[in-house]
């Protein structure tokens, strides 16, 4: 087992070089059942009831990093939901001292048990921690998360925001929209109000990119684009399609630049998605002017105009 809880480094376009620290090995163990999951669809479970050892699990995870010293992050996963681990602020306690300088840490969360009081002082040790918020209105939230039965919309967002509120490291909010299901106005709308409460660092917006666990269909990266622009003033970062034919090429001029990214900082992967080559060049000059700005927010960078 303990071979298993390791994976990578492999290569996060949103994080960096990253390696996985998996907390259910032996399979899928999560009180959602998503319908965008990349693993089986499996009935959703309140805890987990197959548990790797403390100590299998502190051994693994720092061989691993004395294996691989030079990474961006470490990152707490798991085949389903990680805060559902009993003894997860003890590993991150004991883990702390063995990870090299400059590598971040991060953990991979539906959201769920952020009210949890011992799941609160776990998130605190971590550097990044990242929530999934897919719904924010009861239906988009039950049809898309398909949540254990003693789960409510309610309380998981008031634990949400009670953490953040205490969090000192940088949140970071991921919404994943399923084409018909979860992608309407009343929901973006809906998660849009509650980030803009909460002390949220980075928006992570995306759709089914790989085979889903039950019969969804993706929505169109210029779709996602457009959506992107409800989230004014805050930093989103969109699927980098840089090959892809959905190459948008689109061409602005140094003022559009600018009010472009006065209404929404746009990471610096997503420019060659969005702009044509010269367009490019004249971001990169509006950069060497001083007029833009790059900040590094959960380790991917974003232009702005803010300091």
């Amino acid at each position: 087992m303990i071979n298993k809880v390791v994976f990578g480094p492999v290569i996060s376009r949103r994080f960096g070089i990253s390696l996985g620290v998996d907390l259910s090995p032996s399979g899928k163990q999560c009180n959602f059942d998503c319908l965008y999951c990349e693993l089986l669809g499996q009935k959703a479970q309140e805890k987990m009831e197959k548990i790797i050892t403390l100590e299998d699990l502190i051994k693994s995870v720092h061989l691993a990093l004395l294996e691989n010293p030079q990474i961006d992050v470490l990152t707490i996963t798991a085949n389903g939901e990680p805060t559902l681990y009993p003894f997860l602020y003890d590993f991150m306690k004991t883990i702390k001292p063995f990870i090299p300088k400059g590598v971040s840490t991060l953990i991979l969360s539906n959201g769920s048990r952020f009210g949890v009081p011992s799941v609160q002082d776990a998130l605190a040790l971590f550097d990044i921690v990242k929530f999934s918020l897919d719904g924010a209105d009861e239906e988009s939230f039950k049809r898309v998360d398909r949540p254990h039965k003693n789960i409510s919309l309610k309380d998981l967002l008031a634990g949400i925001k009670d953490f953040s509120s205490k969090y000192k490291g940088e949140l970071v909010a991921e919404v994943l929209l399923v084409d018909g299901i979860n992608d309407k106005p009343k929901n973006i709308n809906a998660i849009v109000e509650f980030l803009k409460d909460i002390n949220v660092s980075r928006i992570d917006l995306g759709s089914v990119d790989r085979p889903p666990a039950y019969n969804v269909e993706a929505i169109s990266y210029d779709k996602l684009s457009e959506i992107a622009k409800e989230f004014k003033e805050m930093f989103v970062s969109l699927p980098h399609r840089k090959s892809s034919p959905t190459q948008m090429n689109q061409k602005y001029s140094k003022d559009e630049i600018l009010e472009f990214i006065s209404r929404r900082p746009i990471s610096l992967d997503e420019c060659e998605s969005i702009f044509e080559p010269q367009t490019l060049l004249l971001l990169k000059e509006l950069y060497a002017q001083g007029d833009l700005k790059i900040k590094k927010v959960a380790n991917l960078q974003f232009y702005t105009i803010k300091s």
